[in-house]
């Protein structure tokens, strides 16, 4: 029997808040620095041509809120609130909520953590559904790759653990990964490891049960600028089918001056100091490496006539604002890419921009039209 929960539109989009803010703790144990990347030892739920990887077997919230390799319902029934849901009684958010109707909580997907490199921040969590044998028609689903935020000095894959359920609850094959961290790597090496979690999937496509033609990236702040780096990198539409961002700092000597200012607020300031640990110089020192390496971090400079079509939010007192993706935008335009930039009401930033009523339908939406 399927358990059912009533809300309100408040009630959805406090619990979609939960699901999107950073922070939330990642309840996936990582694999063992050095974990096979390929596919050497079959896990024992897959066909011997799987990829290894570690299960998540320790519950974050509740026993009900982990996902499992083999779940033996098609329910959640979280007994404690989230983390940022302002009061709101802990629903699983990963089915759609309206004004009066009845939410359904969806079959948890299949879960697994990876290692697409030997690093240990070099890792991406796989959620799916696969194939039924039975159905001989079914095709390979579409993928919506997803890449955290966190200035570049923090923030973690599992925070978006809601979402990938929500998202494949709506048909996508989703993975999030971690990357090495500017504390750790200088640019370009979030990039680098951005594409190589895509390549290490794409690579696993079947056993996923993904169609690695019809895939999507969405980044957040720090993660949106590694999204639209996959976007304009070389042929950016041949890697993906499309770019999607909240809050992304594209330019981020822009984010330094911006925390430069005598106005400048806390989180600006940050970001200013998060810019000269990600290039690994102090732009403005003169020193033409690193205004080199400033450059190649602002995707504007990347942007040519192959690259992937764009959707990117901001709030209208983001403290990332939009004039951090209005360059990019117009670069994009100027060479037959679309694009749209949509600022909504508030001061939200990153994943809280989901707290918008009309945000998360606008994302899927968009999502599903690219990826079809």
């Amino acid at each position: 029997m399927r358990r059912v929960l009533v809300g309100g539109a408040a009630f959805a989009a406090a619990c979609v808040s939960a699901a999107s803010m950073p922070g939330i703790a990642d309840a996936t144990p990582l694999p063992t620095p050095g974990t096979t990347v390929g596919p050497a030892s079959p896990p024992t739920s897959g066909p011997p041509s799987g990829p290894t990887g570690t299960d998540d077997t320790t519950p974050s919230q509740s026993p009900a809120d982990t996902p499992s390799d083999a779940p033996t319902t098609g329910t959640t029934s979280p007994t404690t609130t989230p983390s940022g849901a302002s009061g709101a009684s802990g629903a699983d958010p990963s089915a759609t909520v309206t004004g009066k109707a009845v939410m359904v909580t969806p079959k948890l997907p299949k879960f697994k953590t990876y290692a697409y490199g030997k690093n240990a921040g070099q890792r991406v969590d796989v959620y799916w559904q696969p194939a039924n044998p039975k159905d001989k028609k079914a095709k390979a689903r579409p993928g919506v790759f997803l890449l955290h935020g966190g200035y570049w000095l923090e923030g973690d894959k599992g925070s978006w653990k809601y979402i990938a359920r929500r998202l494949t609850a709506q048909g996508f094959t989703v993975f999030a990964a971690n990357y090495r961290l500017a504390g750790a790597a200088q640019w370009p090496a979030q990039r680098d490891d951005a594409v190589d979690a895509l390549g290490f999937v794409r690579k696993h496509a079947k056993y996923f049960n993904l169609d690695p033609k019809r895939v999507a990236v969405l980044g957040s702040s720090a993660g949106g600028l590694l999204a639209t780096q996959l976007g304009t990198l070389d042929d950016g539409a041949k890697r993906v089918r499309g770019v999607a961002a909240l809050s992304p700092v594209n330019m981020p000597y822009l984010a330094y001056q911006d925390g430069g200012t005598p106005d400048a607020t806390a989180s600006q300031r940050k970001l200013r100091g998060a810019v000269d640990k990600l290039v690994g110089c102090e732009p403005g020192a003169g020193a033409t490496s690193c205004w080199n390496r400033l450059d190649d971090a602002n995707s504007a400079t990347h942007v040519s006539r192959g690259d992937a079509p764009m959707l990117l939010f901001h709030s209208a007192r983001d403290f990332v604002p939009a004039t951090q993706s209005t360059a990019l935008a117009g670069a994009l335009r100027t060479a037959g890419v679309p694009v749209t930039v949509r600022t909504v009401p508030g001061r939200m930033h990153g994943g809280a921009l989901l707290i918008d009523p009309t945000v998360y339908p606008t994302l899927l939406a968009w999502l599903k039209a690219r990826t079809a």
